[in-house]
């Protein structure tokens, strides 16, 4: 059974891979010019939206991978 000390890194290094991956996506679709909130939904904020999703579960594996390694 995990302590609680394992427990909280566990959440913590989720929750920042997380957030570090959706920011990631988010910035990259930025940079191409889709707008993530736009009035409506045109196909750059469906994509932006796509891209922040992704790029926050990749963040979550890659947190995850590196916690595994430790």
């Amino acid at each position: 059974m995990a302590t609680p000390q394992q427990l909280l890194a566990e959440g913590l290094t989720d929750a920042i891979g997380f957030l570090a991956g959706a920011l990631a996506g988010w910035g990259i679709s930025h940079l191409l010019g889709w707008p993530l909130f736009e009035d409506g939904y045109s196909a750059g904020s469906i994509a932006a939206i796509a891209l922040v999703g992704l790029g926050g579960g990749a963040g979550l594996q890659l947190a995850r991978r590196w916690r595994k390694s430790r």
